[in-house]
């Protein structure tokens, strides 16, 4: 016989905390539904091993959609309930607002196993709810409670032959979406693929389950291939692209914590590419990329981590403020580190070869988390200008005693170059005086090595290639004041400053250096787009050359237009000439040829 109640909650703000606090996204229903199933099943396999209750047939979860009837039906065999306990699961959720919800869920750290609360989620989606349920106890009869959503409900006994729980959705007219077997296969593909009990879709005779209740990540790594790593890597990020290698994470104290992260081949060296860190609970999907657990620069690889200890719906103030959830976040960067660590020192070609894809996320990891830095600043490799690496560590100098550093005393420059082609001149001038320098090549390098000047202040300071004229490029003697002012006169304003040096390279007639401070900044400026710096561009003159030395002695006309030409070369092997400085250029070049072939 049937009989009415009241479902013991002010129903004008339960919908409010539903739809903003709990839930981001109404799709989640799906999951707290066949999480409810699965936490059924699971509370029954307990009785049966503790031999209260009796096994009958194998644990399944069925989801079924009638688009006819306009309903979504999650049905489990598992522990099922009484009246008594749908009276204290379903409708006695006793607060009477959002602040006391908050409050006492808060404090609780979440809201997982609470039934009421997850089952409630299907309103985000339903006009009414009807539950069908038969609890394993033998003398219990089956139960049916309906309700939609308002204040009231009618409960009472009817026909179930089976133990378990039959929940069924009469869905909004707004939201028949969800009738669609395709997008339920998405949403169960999406939240559900690695629930520990088989779930059938709509099954026929021939179905199989949509999820795989026995993940990789499980297993012990012992036990699992490489085949079976691959495999599973591309089976869940959908990439053909064969993973560097992984890291098989699988722990149960002091906290409980597996899952495997994959470094991924990078697609575009141009710029980080975000990965997916799937955060699960109990086999449940939880969310992506939840930078309260996962380190952000973690973020970066692709993987599974699925700790129990983490509530399925909590807030992110709780997950930065738990100092359980921060020792997990730091255990898992330890074993990124370490796998990091083992790897350059047990495969060292190896980690070569995977280094371009990994140096990105190495020295973004770095400038993220100082605790990865101190762990990994050994292994660091960079190429010098004979392409061979080295770590990054064996470019520094000594370090500088403490009093000398206060004395001001610098320690040793460390030069590198940011690309190749660009700075070919340079590059060349280095080689032939028999001088080294670091090859950074990616955007992360020039923020990267500020912070590795900060670490070690009295050990490195970076200077790009083209900053300085090196005292290892040039001769001995005296700077050519003659033939610095003859610069300095014809490119007033056009430069910082001038000076003629005495190259050991001959060919050369001057180079441009621009200061490296004065770069950052320009370079810092153009990043966070605060407008155009000027730059501090000095001009060095190359005394040693004996066309530049020949300037002295020609006439106004041809020591000016010469002077331009030497100014415009050294500018084209620093940068790209602009449109104006590209014209002045060509028509000087074109004096020139004229006067040559009129005296030929």
């Amino acid at each position: 016989m049937e009989r009415q109640g009241n479902i013991k909650i002010s129903s004008e703000n339960m919908m409010p905390i539903i739809k903003k606090w709990l839930y981001s996204e109404k799709d989640i229903f799906l999951r707290e539904i066949v999480a409810n199933a699965s936490d059924a099943i699971t509370k029954l396999k307990k009785l049966v091993d503790m031999g209260e209750a009796k096994e009958e047939g194998a644990y399944r979860i069925t989801v079924t959609t009638d688009s006819k009837a306009g309903t979504v039906t999650v049905e489990d065999n598992g522990i099922g309930m009484t009246e008594e306990e749908v009276e204290k699961y379903i409708t006695q959720i006793a607060f009477s607002g959002a602040a006391d919800f908050l409050e006492k869920y808060e404090k609780a750290g979440g809201i997982i196993g609470h039934f009421g609360l997850g089952f409630y989620s299907a309103y985000m989606v339903s006009d009414d709810i009807e539950i069908f349920t038969k609890s394993y106890r033998e003398d219990a009869p089956a139960v049916h409670w309906e309700s939609d959503g308002e204040a009231t409900y009618t409960i009472g006994d009817c026909e179930k032959p089976t133990r378990g729980t039959k929940v069924v959705m009469h869905l909004a007219k707004e939201e028949k979406e969800f009738l669609k077997e395709s997008e339920i296969r998405n949403l169960l593909a999406k939240y559900c693929s690695f629930m520990p009990y088989e779930i059938y879709l709509n099954p026929k005779e021939d179905s199989k389950p949509v999820n795989t209740v026995s993940p990789l990540y499980l297993k012990s790594p012992k036990e699992c291939t490489e085949e079976e790593y691959k495999n599973f890597y591309r089976d869940t990020f959908a990439d053909f692209n064969e993973p560097l290698f992984w890291i098989h994470l699988n722990m149960d104290y002091p906290f409980r914590l597996k899952g495997i992260l994959y470094f991924p081949k990078v697609r575009k060296q141009v710029e980080l590419e975000r990965g997916q860190v799937k955060l699960y609970c109990n086999q449940v999907f939880v969310a992506d990329n939840i930078k309260e657990v996962i380190p952000e620069f973690l973020l970066l690889l692709n993987g599974i981590i699925d700790c129990p200890d983490i509530p399925l719906n909590v807030s992110r103030s709780f997950l930065q403020n738990d100092r359980q959830v921060q020792k997990i976040a730091a255990h898992i960067v330890k074993k990124v580190a370490d796998k990091l660590c083992a790897l350059y020192r047990d495969d060292r070609e190896r980690y070569e070869r995977c280094w371009d894809d990994l140096k990105n996320f190495v020295k973004f990891g770095c400038i993220k988390d100082d605790n990865f830095y101190k762990k990994v600043k050994d292994i660091i490799i960079y190429k010098n200008l004979a392409g061979e690496y080295r770590p990054l560590e064996s470019f520094f100098g000594e370090e500088v005693p403490e009093e000398e550093a206060k004395e001001g005393k610098e320690p040793q420059t460390t030069y590198y170059v940011s690309d190749e082609n660009k700075q070919a001149q340079y590059v060349q001038l280095f080689k032939d005086a028999g001088l080294d320098a670091i090859v950074c090549d990616n955007y992360v390098d020039p923020h990267f090595i500020s912070y590795v000047e900060y670490k070690n202040p009295t050990r490195v300071r970076f200077m790009r290639i083209d900053s300085d004229v090196a005292g290892a490029l040039k001769e001995e003697g005296e700077e050519d004041k003659e033939l610095a002012e003859l610069f300095k006169g014809v490119l007033e304003g056009k430069c910082a400053e001038v000076r003629a040096e005495r190259l050991k390279d001959v060919t050369v007639p001057a180079i441009v250096n621009v200061a490296e401070f004065s770069r950052r900044m320009a370079e810092m400026n153009s990043f966070y787009q605060m407008g155009e710096m000027p730059q501090q561009i000095t001009l060095v003159v190359n005394a040693a050359n004996e066309t530049v030395q020949s300037l002295k002695t020609a006439g106004e006309e041809e020591k000016k237009a010469a002077a331009e030409y030497i100014w415009y070369l050294a500018l084209m092997s620093y940068r790209a000439l602009t449109p104006e400085e590209l014209k002045a250029f060509t028509e000087t070049g074109m004096r020139f040829i004229g006067k040559y072939l009129k005296n030929a």
